[in-house]
Parts: C-alpha cells; sequence; structure tokens
C-alpha cells in the first residue's frame, strides 16, 4: 500500500508504533485543494476539502499487506476510512490511499501545526499505540472506541511518571532494571500484565529473570472537601467491588471525593472537575497534599491528593454523582473531629481518607487562615 499521511502519523515514531515491522522511508508529499486544520475539543487533525490550499504531509511507499492491516485498525478506531487520492511528490503526481475523517459538518478551529502537537502529545500517542497492539488478538475498532479512554489514560499516566529524590533510596541507571518480555494484556476497563524482568541486587550481581504480575491501573486524582470556616469536610458513600469480592460484610465505603486523571488533563484540573461532578462543589483553594502509589507490590495505580477548600453549609447527608456513568453516591458533610473519630471505630477503612484526614489535621490551622 501507498500511503499519504498528513496528520500525526508523520510522526515516524508513532507510524513504527502502529504498523510495526520495517517502514519503507517517507518522502514529501502534498495534497492539493485540501486544508489539515484542528479538530475541536481535540489534539488530532482533520482534513478537508478547501480549494487553493495545500495540505502538507508524506508518503509512505510500499508498506506491506501486515501493516496495512494495521493502520485500517488503528484508523478505523477513530472512524477514518481509506479513499484514493492524487498527491505531488518531488518526482511528480502520484495516486496514492489517505485515511479522510467520517463526513460531517466540523467547525473551522484554526490550523494544525505538526510540530506543536509532536512536542506536546507525541509521546503518550506512541506508549498508546503500543498497548493496543501488544493485544492478542487485537479488539476489532468497534470495541476499541470503548477501551480507548482508558488506553489513553493509562498512556498518559506512564508519560506523567518522573523520578522522584533519592537521598536514601537507590538511585538507578539505565540497565539496573529490565522488562525482558510481556504478555498480552488482558482486561476490558482495567488490565492484568504478566510479565518477566531481571533487576540488580543490593549485594551486587543480577536477579534471576523473574516471572510477576501486576494490576495495571491508573492516575487519579483524590480529594477531601474542606470548609475552613465550618471546620467540615465532606466524605463520599459507596458500594465497592474490591470489598464486594473480598467477601466484606458491608462494601460500602467513606471515601474522598476520587476520579481518573483523563488523558490530557493535569491532576489538578480532575480533582476540580471531579468535585464539580460528585458533590456540585466549587474549590475556592487546591492544596497539593502528596502524591504517592496505595500499593505499589503489585499495582500501578498512583495517587495525586488534595484538600479543596469550599463552602459546606450543609449538615444532613445529601445525593449526588454522575447517573451517566452509573454513580450512586451518599455525601456526608461531618465535623473534622467527627470524621476523626470514625477512624478510631474503624468506620473509615480506605486508605486515601486515612491518609488526608491526618494531613488535614496537621495542617487544618494554616489553611484556616487562608481567605
Amino acid at each position: 500500500m501507498d500511503l499519504f499521511v498528513y496528520g500525526t502519523l508523520q510522526s515516524s515514531t508513532l507510524m513504527q508504533a502502529v504498523a510495526g515491522g520495517k517502514l519503507p522511508p517517507p518522502k514529501a508529499a502534498r495534497l492539493a485543494d485540501h486544508r489539515v486544520q484542528k479538530l475541536p475539543g481535540n489534539v488530532v487533525p482533520m482534513i478537508r476539502a478547501a480549494t487553493g490550499d495545500t495540505a502538507q504531509g508524506c508518503l509512505f511507499a510500499g508498506l506491506s499487506d501486515t501493516q496495512a492491516q494495521r493502520l485500517n485498525i488503528y484508523e478505523g478506531t477513530f472512524g477514518y476510512t481509506l479513499e484514493t487520492v492524487l498527491i505531488d511528490t518531488d518526482e511528480g503526481s502520484r495516486s496514492a490511499q489517505c485515511y479522510l475523517p467520517p463526513v460531517g459538518d466540523v467547525s473551522d478551529a484554526g490550523n494544525w501545526s505538526f510540530p506543536v502537537w509532536q512536542n506536546a502529545y507525541e509521546a503518550p500517542a506512541v506508549l498508546a499505540a503500543q498497548e493496543l497492539f501488544r493485544h492478542d488478538p487485537v479488539p476489532d475498532p468497534a470495541s476499541l472506541r470503548a477501551m480507548w479512554p482508558m488506553i489513553e489514560a493509562r498512556a498518559w499516566a506512564k508519560h506523567r511518571a518522573t523520578a522522584g529524590p533519592a537521598k536514601h533510596r537507590f538511585d538507578p541507571v539505565p540497565g539496573d532494571v529490565e522488562i525482558l518480555s510481556l504478555a498480552p494484556p488482558l482486561g476490558h476497563f482495567f488490565r492484568f500484565q504478566q510479565f518477566q524482568v531481571m533487576h540488580c541486587r543490593f549485594q551486587g550481581g543480577q536477579s534471576a529473570r523473574l516471572s510477576r504480575e501486576t494490576f495495571v491501573g491508573i492516575d487519579a486524582a483524590i480529594l477531601l472537601p474542606y470548609d475552613p470556616i465550618r471546620d467540615r469536610v465532606l466524605l463520599v458513600e459507596q458500594l465497592r467491588m474490591g470489598p464486594l469480592m473480598r467477601t466484606d460484610p458491608n462494601p460500602w465505603m467513606l471515601e474522598p471525593v476520587a476520579g481518573i486523571v483523563d488523558a490530557r488533563e493535569t491532576p489538578e484540573d480532575a480533582a476540580r472537575r471531579e468535585a464539580a461532578e460528585e458533590a456540585s462543589l466549587t474549590l475556592t483553594h487546591l492544596e497539593h497534599a502528596g502524591s504517592f502509589y496505595p500499593s505499589p507490590g503489585a499495582n500501578t495505580d498512583y495517587f495525586y491528593t488534595y484538600v479543596g477548600l469550599c463552602d459546606l453549609p450543609m449538615k444532613a447527608p445529601f445525593l449526588g454523582g454522575l447517573a451517566g456513568e452509573s454513580e450512586d453516591l451518599r455525601l456526608h458533610p461531618l465535623a473534622l473531629d467527627q470524621a476523626m473519630e470514625l477512624l478510631d471505630t474503624g468506620e473509615i477503612a480506605t486508605g486515601p481518607l486515612f491518609y488526608l484526614l491526618y494531613w488535614l489535621v496537621r495542617h487544618r490551622d494554616r489553611l484556616r487562615s487562608i481567605t
């Protein structure tokens, strides 16, 4: 297949992750009477007919049937279809295939910039494509459309990971730990991942080849709403599947406000969004309370925790959450000292809420001085 690309697949790194195999060298190419523009609400572009304009891109000539099949899966996930177009190259005009978006009215959101996308979004796009093609078999496009938000969220979680301080703990260099193989991931929403790994040992030398398994979750924003005037917090009650599967006699848990950090979203924005969605709260101040792995032994989850200052005049429990996400939440306004008592009785049994309540007690006087 000879393929003209005009958007994100101009990235040789992303193209390699999607198509696989040995890529033919790309050649500069142009599609006359077309324009590449921003897609409203997204970072990927669309192309549309525009008399007098020229869409800049590149040509990958001689892609294999296997590469074409992988590209069809990837582009088909987003509803793009192949059409034959006439392009101009430095060697002259020729026909090629091109993935074109679904037909529909799209407002003109301005010119799309490949360098801007490449600088800000290429790395997580590559990580998402790599996860997609680790499936065996690769799901059909319709299934992938449903899975894609979580695939992207996991890719951005990996992209967001940075090295923390290593004053007392081991400070690794490349080669100190190596993932040797990855099995196809299992799961539709979350992931279960089997893999093999080797690592250097404290006493010197290398470990044996180790077979390990992890639950691959996501980054989450965890928020404890706090009214510094009334010294009141807001707790969220809901049925939780973890305690249910452990056969806990009461799987209804008291927790902070919490939610997934979506792709291209900052943890701070996620915390504010979840406050509005779960409890209809507008935060006046957001205080970062720490970020951590809640259970690093076999879980990739990473929590960004916050205390959010807000107005909590309510005294009685009330309902919240989004019906469209099947959320069934009861919200409990409680005096901070009353919430602390629930830690002692065991009625609060979730780690993030333990942590945030103790953090808040430590910082209460400072936060109550914020106007």
